[in-house]
């Protein structure tokens, strides 16, 4: 083709399209660029039916083309409708190959070997053609597929679908829809909650899970793919499952070496980095524009309102301003210095190390669903134990760290560009100290729901995220004047590694010397004692092995493996050794940390053959307790059933102390020689139940116990999360007559929880109470501590830390 045009959009996407459309209705002369015989070709490859959204609702749409809410089908037909009104020169089947030239005679060489002249370029050309791949064995297994379009086709069949964004959610709602069809749909997510998606697919699928339509799997991965078969790698360990055809649904990554090839830089060397573009969607290659999922932005809404945007820019209109733009004027409008939106955007962007290679677009989108905040100096910007799971970064300033609870003069710093709080984001915990403002400040204050996407978008953020963390949690935990800049060849050198349950890290016999720091889960020691494993300790996370080789030589002492999945840091042993021979303090620590180890397994050497037995025995309990949760429990409670006479006051006395409902079910749960497990709340160090809670109503108390708030909407997310079927939903019922009314006079049903027909007689029918989640509390606030051991009549409850009552050390305490 001869002709020059003004712009040439590559890609009719809703961002391509909506760029078309501008031009058509500025009279621009323009080529649309489709290489398929269809307009938006993901949209057109939606699954049959679905339901598309127009988020985020407090965005205004700003192009020519309509949108809103609606059916995959009814929202094409509107665009095939107002392409062809608005004149947009469209041609099909044109696959760009090439782009040379430079701005003002750029030239695009198209598959079928015609070319196309134009003054500038937008691409728009999306990510979905660049699927992320199963790279797991058998990956390449006829069963998988990358794409759904019509979950109709499907009967009897079991089918997994792979992936936590709002295509893989709308996957699995979509197969499950009809249960005429007869399929058995499960869905995988290697988290614990579903940070990509909509918060409206999230209750959605939850909704399904609840009723049985499909089975959610959280924290479980793919571990291979067999005819007929998906063996799974969950937080217990493997699972093999049936599978009929799997649906790989685990995002996209730009389409790089092409991109590339056309002279744009990216804004690091990650898979899935963006393009580097200016607040006008320009590239580093002058005259090509990058709009939609390409540039970081794959929201309709947003792709639409770019691609009206970068037409104007093209055509001179320096004025105009993003459509979100009053709302973050809004934002920032606190914020002393009168700069603008595009200015308060580059410096946080250049200012937080977490933010750094976010590009204009994305922080735009990353800063609607944060907060920018001023604090004087001096001001507090939270306490020690105040609930809280955002995240907080330093633009401007520095944060003074209270260490001593006890004396607020005892303070650590934190610098500007850094962040803190994330304790709360990756534990739940309270917050661990108050902080306050050591300077002038401005900071961003990150929600859980945000940094957590912004973690799973943008693997820059979660690197910076990670280093920040493990330097602290090193720092915490070695402690002996130690500073950053100590631990700073450790920390470089460091890995984080994901563990399987069951997996090794130590093996006993073999040689090494690195150092594992428990992340996240918890670890066993065995040892193996004529011929058997025997189990010697409990590791939490916080806690550190593999000393012994390092400081005393020689070979491994004993085998560490995961009771849970675990994450932990592998620390090189050469680099923690310089740290050693620097500060004495630490080695001395590390050597009495040492002593108590040698101690446990000199006592176990000399008592193998006299006691063995009882040896045997305890293996056998801390194994069965490991395999029922224990592993990740921070305090659970267990019943010796030599002990127990069945009463129930243990329950009635939870009933009582808690509105009449009781929070344990004794006779549930499992039991290993004398030793029960009821179904009561084992306060897990990462609680599942607080992975989608829409009001924030869980939070873990100072003392580790993890409740429910009055704030609890009663939607049952946590008790579907809840891997152990401790939580329940139900109504609070009326109130009871005293314990002196039913002893005298026998007014009320009596201690403990009331049945349901004295509930059902006692309650007003015109009031409608609503159900809410209930669970242990710890007896948080109840002087005397949990009511269910003090009222043991014979001492057979008790509530323990598993590191404390899960370790052979115990065995020699009692023999000596």
């Amino acid at each position: 083709m001869s002709d020059t045009y003004r712009v040439a959009i590559v890609g009719s996407g809703p961002a391509g399209m909506s760029a078309a459309g501008r031009a058509a209705q500025l009279k621009l002369k323009h080529i649309l660029l489709e290489k398929t015989d269809h307009l938006s070709d993901t949209i057109y490859k939606y699954q049959k039916g679905k339901h598309v959204m127009a988020t985020p609702s407090q965005l205004v749409l700003r192009s020519d083309m309509d949108f809103d809410a609606g059916k995959r089908e009814a929202i094409l037909g509107t665009w095939d409708e107002q392409t062809a009104a608005c004149e947009v020169n469209v041609q099909y089947n044109a696959e760009p190959v090439k782009i040379e030239g430079e701005e003002g005679n750029f030239t695009i060489t198209l598959k079928n070997g015609d070319t196309v002249k134009a003054e500038t370029i937008v691409m728009a050309i999306g990510t979905q053609g660049n699927p992320n791949l199963m790279r797991c064995p058998g990956g390449d297994n006829k069963l998988v597929q990358y794409q759904l379009d019509d979950p109709g086709e499907y009967y009897d069949e079991h089918i997994t679908v792979i992936g936590s964004g709002d295509a893989g959610i709308e996957n699995a709602l979509g197969l499950a829809a009809d249960a005429a069809q007869n399929n058995i749909v499960t869905i995988l997510n290697r988290s614990a909650e579903f940070a990509r998606a909509k918060k409206a697919n999230v209750k959605l699928l939850m909704e399904a899970g609840e009723q049985g339509k499909v089975m959610v799997r959280n924290e479980t991965t793919p571990a291979e793919v067999k005819d007929g078969e998906l063996v799974l790698e969950t937080r217990d360990g493997q699972e093999t499952i049936k599978c009929d055809r799997i649906i790989a649904r685990m995002g996209s990554a730009p389409p790089r070496k092409f991109v590339e090839e056309c002279g744009i830089e990216f804004t690091s060397e990650d898979r899935e980095a963006y393009p580097k573009l200016t607040p006008a969607f320009e590239s580093t290659k002058k005259g090509i524009y990058v709009i939609g999922a390409l540039a970081g932005y794959p929201l309709i809404k947003h792709c639409m309102n770019q691609g009206y945007d970068v037409i104007e820019f093209i055509n001179g209109n320096k004025d105009l301003k993003p459509a979100d733009e009053p709302i973050l004027e809004k934002k920032f409008a606190g914020l002393p210095g009168g700069k603008s939106v595009d200015e308060w955007l580059e410096f946080f962007r250049e200012r937080v190390s977490i933010l750094n290679e976010l590009s204009p677009l994305q922080m735009r989108e990353f800063m609607l669903d944060s907060e920018a905040l001023r604090f004087r100096k001096g001001e507090q910007v939270f306490e020690r134990n105040a609930p809280g799971s955002s995240l907080f970064a330093i633009a401007d300033g520095s944060v003074a760290v209270e260490i001593d609870p006890h004396d607020s003069s005892k303070t650590v710093g934190i610098e500007e560009g850094s962040i803190f709080g994330e304790v709360g984001l990756i534990s739940g915990r309270r917050r661990g100290a108050t902080i306050n403002a050591a300077q002038d400040l401005i900071v961003i204050e990150v929600s859980r729901t945000a940094a957590l996407k912004l973690m799973a978008s943008v693997p820059a953020a979660k690197r910076a995220v990670t280093r920040i963390s493990t330097e602290r949690q090193l720092l915490q935990m070695f402690g002996s004047g130690l500073t950053k800049e100590d631990i700073g060849e450790v920390v470089e050198t460091s890995e984080i590694m994901n563990v399987h349950a069951g997996e090794t890290i130590i093996n006993e016999g073999e040689d090494g010397n690195d150092i594992y720091v428990i992340r996240v889960g918890s670890m066993v020691v065995e040892k193996e004692i004529g011929g058997k494993p025997v189990f010697m300790s409990y590791l939490p996370a916080g806690s550190y092995v593999g000393e012994m080789a390092l400081i005393a030589g020689g070979l491994r002492t004993a085998t560490v493996r995961a009771a849970i999945k675990s994450e932990v840091i592998k620390i090189q042993g050469d680099a923690f050794k310089a740290v050693l021979d620097k500060h004495p303090d630490l080695l001395r620590r590390a050597k009495k940390d040492m002593a108590a180890r040698q101690d446990v397994n000199a006592f176990v050497e000399a008592k193998k053959d006299s006691f063995s037995g009882v040896v045997d025995m305890y293996s056998g309990v801390a194994n069965f307790l490991v395999d029922n949760g224990i592993g990740e429990a921070t305090d659970v409670l267990l019943i010796d059933e030599n002990l127990c006479v069945g009463c129930d006051n243990c329950e009635k006395a939870c009933a009582d102390s808690h509105e009449g409902l009781s929070r344990l079910d004794r006779e549930a749960g499992r039991t290993y020689a004398h030793l029960h497990v009821p179904t009561s709340c084992r306060h897990c160090e990462h609680p599942h139940c607080m992975s989608d809670c829409p009001p924030d109503a869980i939070h873990r108390g100072p003392d580790g116990e993890v409740f429910i708030d009055d704030t609890c909407i009663g939607c049952g997310n946590c008790q579907r999360y809840c891997p152990y079927g401790v939580i329940r939903m139900d109504k609070v019922p009326p109130k009871k007559p005293g314990i002196l009314n039913w002893l005298l006079f026998g007014f009320g049903p009596g201690p403990g929880e009331p049945d349901k027909q004295w509930t059902a007689e006692n309650s007003d029918p015109d009031v409608e109470k609503p159900k809410k989640a209930i669970k242990c509390d710890m007896c948080a606030g109840i002087h005397g501590g949990p009511a269910c051991v003090r009222a043991c009549p014979t001492g057979a409850a008790i509530r323990v830390a598993p590191e404390e009552f899960l370790t052979v050390a115990k065995l020699e305490q009692e023999d000596a």
